[in-house]
């Protein structure tokens, strides 16, 4: 076990609860730090449902492409624990972050802290120490109450597509939930949306007149479209984003609109590039390692980390932009509304495996998969032997959950 292991194995038994939704624990740790989350660069803060991370990723690649140097905070990992702090442009060393989880557990003394407070923590002091030009920063869960929630009013926030996920701690409506992801904007600061459902844009244009903030909607305030061989932002024209599916171009959207809410006039070309060079794995990923190899010459292996009943309708769009038969291979987490979420698929899949990785965290049960399939999946039971058992060409999807997206990245060689 490693430094870093260690220490949030450590960190863990300080305050075993994974998830508890408030902000006093970590205000607390972070006066004792000497509030580094106030010594940041501009951050744009990003919450949503969908899209978080694919915004944040855009975000980067085109600020990235105008020279800047930028800090990313984001979650859950996939592989590697580093990817979710990027430290002006480069992911974190195993020493660097090590040396900060030291740092809060001495500073902490013991008090109860959750696991994601405290990489929060470290996150926002490795940022205060390190110059950069801006702070991107994603929203773990929610946003009112989420750790990253603590920092001061930054340049300008960001919410993508809400729909329904971890009703368990927000509700069961699309307002009670949208309520939860609005609570990050504040006191005078723009706030770049994408398109909402009625009910969920009511909720934010609310508590943006409440907070004197000032909202950018698209639809309203601006628009993108995609065209013959790119997209169009308001009248500004530009190549197709690196990432794949459709719902991609509103995170570029989103992106930068964002980056010009904060004061980025970006040109043209910094823009064009850094949309060309947007990566983020387990996002509509085709792969080429050693599960392609598994399946019949020809075929195309993709992976997907969607993983609600929104991921779904962006998944369901694809398959049909795709045309012709894809084959999926779902494997979901135990909380998570599996029944839903293919409904949405099952129209568009011509197979479906049910699969469940010895590796992955709280793995719903291949059974549980295929009665909630109506008993249209079979069992894998697990991606590969599930790729072993098809034998002709075709387009296979590795899809339901960002954990199974780490196991199949891992399996693949990314590790």
């Amino acid at each position: 076990m490693g430094r870093v292991d260690a220490s949030l194995e450590r960190l863990h038994r300080l305050y075993p609860k994974l998830i508890d939704l408030r902000l006093e624990r970590l205000e607390r740790l972070l006066a004792d730090l000497g509030n580094p989350e106030r010594r940041l660069p501009p951050v744009i803060h990003v919450a949503g449902t969908n899209g978080k991370g694919s915004v944040c990723a855009f975000l980067r690649a085109c600020a990235e492409a105008a020279g800047l140097r930028v800090h990313v905070y984001t979650s859950p990992h996939l592989v590697r624990f580093n990817e979710r702090i990027r430290v002006a442009g480069a992911l974190v060393e195993d020493a660097a972050l090590a040396g900060a989880l030291d740092e809060i557990e001495a500073v902490n003394a013991g008090n109860q802290i959750t696991v994601f407070e405290a990489i929060t923590a470290a996150a926002f002091l490795l940022f205060a120490r390190a110059p950069a030009d801006l702070c991107v920063v994603e929203v773990g869960l929610g946003g009112r109450f989420d750790a990253t929630n603590v920092i001061p009013p930054p340049a300008a926030c960001a919410i993508t597509s809400i729909s329904f996920d971890h009703q368990e701690f927000f509700g069961d409506s699309l307002e009670k939930i949208a309520a939860e992801k609005a609570g990050i904007i504040k006191t005078g600061v723009k706030v770049v949306t994408g398109g909402q459902a009625p009910e969920a844009m009511a909720v934010i244009a609310a508590e943006v007149a409440a907070r004197g903030a000032m909202l950018l909607a698209r639809g309203r305030d601006w628009e993108i479209e995609q065209t013959a061989d790119g997209v169009r932002l308001d009248e500004m024209v530009l190549p197709r984003p690196a990432l794949a599916g459709a719902h991609q171009v509103e995170n570029a959207g989103i992106a930068m609109m964002a980056l010009r809410a904060a004061g980025f006039g970006f040109g043209r070309d910094a823009l064009a590039t850094g949309l060309r060079a947007a990566e983020w794995p387990g996002r509509l990923q085709r792969l080429s390692g050693a599960l392609l190899g598994l399946l019949p010459a020809g075929s195309e292996l993709w992976l997907d980390g969607a993983h609600n009943p929104g991921g779904a309708a962006a998944l369901a769009a694809q398959l049909a932009a795709w045309g012709g038969p894809t084959t999926l291979v779902v494997g979901m987490k135990q909380s998570k509304d599996v029944a839903e979420f293919l409904r949405i698929l099952l129209p568009r899949a011509a197979r479906v495996f049910a699969v469940a990785e010895p590796g992955q965290h709280l793995a719903l049960p291949v059974e549980d998969i295929v009665a909630a399939s109506g008993g249209v999946a079979v069992p894998g039971p697990d991606v590969a032997g599930a790729l072993r058992q098809i034998t002709a060409p075709c387009r296979v999807l590795v899809c339901g959950s960002l954990y199974l997206a780490g196991e199949v990245l891992k399996l693949d060689g990314a590790a």
